[in-house]
């Protein structure tokens, strides 16, 4: 029955962005999301690089967006990373359901079904909150077997990150990733695997669950690199063009741990992948990039003390509010064609309604 439902809603998808007959002048979407990544976060970096300029900063267009959730005003991965995905405030848990546990379309979706390649790429597993709003439609975002199962199911390009326990580690035995090479998927469980690799589809999975951060060892280069590699391999997919979003996943996890240097290596991971995806909006015309985040996490302050503002533990001060996540404003950093349309406030969900409509999926 489930597959069913999904065929039904594909193809309704799929009729729904062939109906829409502009050109759009964006043709290529580059959305980044730092999970956990609020205003502090970017401001404590820095700060910390004594106002050395992010990548970030190259920004054409400044906005700000609210995160709050359907059922709650302090939003969880899954609400925010549907709302960023799909257009559709929901409760939290949700992914990729309305808040009555119907499937809505992600951008993504709406977009392989009008021709374009599209991916998604991560420090953490793919089927964890944040990816898994862009592929998956699941009640709950625990039930990350059934969000494994979706991207067997997908109509997808490319997806980079952790999670081999859900593909090829099952309860239930099955090996996704021998099914998805089955589907014609070229299957890496190390990047080197995919140097050679400059099309097709290919699912990059890297480690057991969330890969390793920054401390613990995960290289620099990972995230920059990824996102180089992914935006090659949806170039040469799609003549038309292509969507991508890729997540900083774990400047979150600093946040919770109330851990700045977790969150300073973090946040400038996911800078120099901005700083590729700027890069290539150079070189490609018809680019356009959108840097934001799906709440914060951790009620960071940067509060008065020593001048001399270097790492936390030679001098800058700061302070956590919580544990968990806050209610902040959220920035949004826009770079290329269409980048206009994101200056101002807005909702989360008019993120992905903008996206949809420079992409001439919808009216």
């Amino acid at each position: 029955m489930k597959k069913i439902v999904r065929t039904l809603f594909v193809c309704a998808t799929a009729l729904l962005a062939v109906s829409c007959s502009n050109e759009p002048k964006v043709k290529n979407i580059i959305f980044l999301i730092g999970d956990g990544m609020g205003l502090a976060q970017v401001s404590g970096v820095s700060l910390i690089n004594n106002w050395e300029p992010l990548a970030m900063e190259r920004a054409e267009y400044i906005g700000l967006q609210k995160s709050y959730s359907a059922n709650n005003r302090v939003t969880d991965s899954a609400a925010s990373g549907t709302a960023l995905a799909t257009g559709h405030k929901t409760y939290n848990s949700a992914i990729g359901v309305d808040v009555d546990k119907n499937p809505v379309p992600s951008t993504r979706e709406l977009a392989q079904a009008a021709g374009y390649a599209t991916g998604v790429v991560a420090t953490y597993s793919v089927t964890n909150a944040t990816p898994a709003s862009f592929v998956a439609h699941e009640e709950t975002r625990y039930a990350e077997d059934n969000i494994a199962l979706d991207y067997l199911e997908a109509d997808i390009d490319l997806f980079i990150g952790g999670g081999t326990r859900f593909f090829m580690e099952r309860r239930d035995g099955r090996n996704l990733a021998e099914e998805l090479k089955a589907k014609g998927f070229t299957v890496a469980t190390d990047m080197a695997e995919l140097d050679g690799v400059t099309e097709g589809k290919v699912a990059a999975l890297l480690a057991p669950n969330a890969m390793p951060t920054i401390g613990q060892g995960r290289s620099k280069d990972y995230l920059p690199g990824a996102t180089a590699k992914a935006l090659e391999i949806l170039s040469n997919n799609s003549k038309k063009g292509f969507f991508v979003m890729i997540e900083g996943s774990q400047i979150d996890g600093g946040g919770h741990d109330n851990n700045m240097v977790k969150i300073y290596e973090e946040t400038v991971d996911f800078d120099n992948a901005v700083k590729v995806a700027f890069d290539f909006a150079d070189t490609h015309p018809g680019t356009l990039v959108v840097v934001t985040a799906d709440h914060e996490t951790g009620g960071l302050s940067l509060v008065s003390g020593k001048t001399d503002f270097t790492l936390p533990e030679q001098g800058v001060k700061y302070e956590f509010g919580t544990t968990g996540h806050s209610a902040t404003w959220l920035p949004i950093y826009a770079y290329g064609e269409g980048a206009e349309e994101f200056s101002g406030v807005m909702e989360n969900t008019d993120i992905a309604k903008k996206m949809q409509k420079l992409l001439g999926l919808v009216e």
